[in-house]
């Protein structure tokens, strides 16, 4: 009887672990599969730095973390009055399924958080706006679109 109570009870911890383990996964990162580079890049996100520019975009760059798509992103390189900078728009699985598209030879206007990457000055993207229309990236708080609702109104 007391082996039938042990083996009852390490398979509810088991168990318990496994679950506690798949949630842990799922915050980090694991959502849908959708790559851990792209959530742990969402950090440097910073709601204090936000800010506008407006530019010409003069490239287009698929830029990856890792193999396979969901561990990469799209960057444009934007020439302002001042400064090219490197914008950081989102994964290519989800801006390649977003309008209005951006191209080079676009003028748009970025909202944005400004950061340092790899040594260089660049914006995370909130919204791109180009003409009348407005790709929206990410909420006021800075939380991704393509990371899901996560108990949070759209």
């Amino acid at each position: 009887m007391k082996t039938g109570r042990n083996a009852a009870v390490l398979v509810a911890l088991s168990v318990a672990l496994l679950l506690t383990s798949a949630d842990a996964f799922a915050q980090r990162g694991g959502q849908r599969g959708r790559g851990w580079a792209a959530n742990q890049y969402g950090r440097y996100y910073n709601v204090q730095t936000v800010e506008t520019i407006q530019g010409e975009v003069v490239a287009v760059d698929q830029v990856c973390a890792g193999r396979g798509r969901y561990n990469c992103g799209i960057h444009v390189t934007l020439e302002t009055e001042g400064e090219r900078l490197s914008v950081h728009l989102g994964p290519v699985w989800f801006i390649d399924t977003q309008t209005p598209k951006i191209v080079t030879g676009d003028q748009i206007e970025v909202t944005g958080s400004r950061i340092t990457y790899e040594g260089a000055p660049a914006l995370i993207a909130a919204t791109v706006k180009k003409g009348d229309s407005v790709l929206t990236l990410r909420d006021s708080m800075g939380y991704p679109r393509w990371s899901g609702p996560r108990g949070r109104p759209r």
